[in-house]
């Protein structure tokens, strides 16, 4: 058997082309549009380079040699590549037929030094005071979804919510492939696999979550909602598995709800719609929105708490905690935005209690000013 170290290091060599972009700090993702034509995106913008694979085969050869990393095949049968480097970094790859102009490849970058909410208080993502409420939702064992576009930074978000967990809680993690970095000290990892090339062998999310509640979780974190396990999600929050987090894509907190609903219904759902919104809509207690701007800051947009579901209106209460307000741009193109409390205090202000947290003072003075 090939030695990791040396696997990793063929591999690289593999990806020469790209192999300084795959090695900079200040790239986030790498994008391979055909061998002749790469992209790298540094602080949320997209650079061309000039940097070119030799041939057509030269890059599938990489990404042959990526698939046996990770034990998957790669062919005109199975066209698509998912997967991580052996520095942990994610691939998705597509091949012709069903790319006629590629191989096209997105390797999102991973980064070794995992972002703290105190650097993200410094990159202007979140205030102070909606890291005081977001520490204390979070200590308190609200569900918690964090929702966004594709790049928003959701991982690092749900990565930088995990220091909040307090010690000596049991965190079981469940991923198609493995990103989260939770900065925790129990973490059971698990991690979903797909059939091998004559079908057998598959672990799904849905199977790693029913194992999951019989391995005797504090806290229960899925690295992205994709599909039918969003139904197992959701009952788990209502049957006394407090605390959960997980990330979705979405726009805005209301289209997260929706998502969520249209996810559980993939699965084999005997339960009639209805009643699934009003348990989703207990379920879920926060939403933690993060946006990409035209800048290239991701930035958390809104902290919106959910309220459950008014059956006679047929739709999802929600409310804002805190909402980003964007004033315009700044001289070198920056987008100016503040992130105030939206002045609402939260009805799970007892539970905040109850586990000796609170609110920062700026949520009660921005109450206080607004008035009943």
């Amino acid at each position: 058997m090939i030695p990791r170290e040396v696997f990793a290091e063929t591999l690289l060599q593999f990806f020469g082309p790209v192999r300084k972009y795959l090695e900079d700090p200040s790239v986030s993702e790498v994008m391979i549009n055909g061998p002749n034509q790469i992209f790298v995106e540094r602080k949320g913008k997209l650079e061309l380079t000039d940097v070119k694979f030799p041939s057509r085969e030269a890059l599938m050869a990489a990404l042959r040699n990526a698939a046996q990393f990770v034990g998957k095949s790669l062919d005109e049968q199975r066209p698509i590549l998912e997967g991580r480097l052996p520095d942990g970094s994610r691939i998705e790859a597509v091949l012709p037929p069903a790319a006629p102009d590629g191989p096209h490849v997105a390797i999102r970058r991973f980064f070794q030094e995992t972002l703290t909410v105190e650097r993200l208080i410094g990159f202007g993502a979140l205030t102070p005071d909606a890291a005081t409420a977001l520490h204390a939702f979070v200590a308190a064992k609200l569900n918690i979804l964090v929702a966004g576009g594709t790049g928003s930074g959701k991982t690092s978000m749900l990565n930088a919510l995990s220091s909040y967990v307090p010690d000596g809680e049991r965190v079981v993690v469940i991923e198609d492939s493995r990103e989260l970095q939770l900065q925790r000290e129990h973490v059971v990892q698990l991690e979903a696999r797909p059939p091998d090339p004559k079908g057998r062998g598959q672990v799904t999310v849905r199977d790693l979550f029913r194992a999951t509640l019989r391995m005797r979780p504090d806290r229960i974190v899925v690295g992205e909602i994709r599909g039918g396990e969003a139904l197992d999600l959701i009952q788990a929050m209502t049957s006394g598995h407090g605390g959960c987090l997980s990330t979705l894509h979405a726009t805005y907190p209301r289209d997260t709800l929706s998502r969520l609903e249209t996810m559980a219904m993939m699965s084999d759902l005997q339960m009639p719609l209805v009643a699934l919104r009003i348990q989703l809509g207990s379920a879920v207690n926060l939403i933690v929105q993060v946006s990409r701007y035209q800048d290239g800051s991701r930035k958390i947009s809104h902290i919106t708490e959910v309220l459950g579901f008014d059956a006679e209106r047929g739709e999802y209460r929600t409310r804002d905690i805190f909402l980003r307000r964007v004033h315009g741009q700044g001289p070198n193109g920056e987008v100016l935005s503040d992130f105030p409390p939206t002045g609402a205090i939260p009805h799970c202000i007892e539970q905040l209690h109850e586990h000796g947290v609170d609110l920062p003072p700026a949520v009660y003075a921005a109450a206080q000013a607004v008035g009943p």
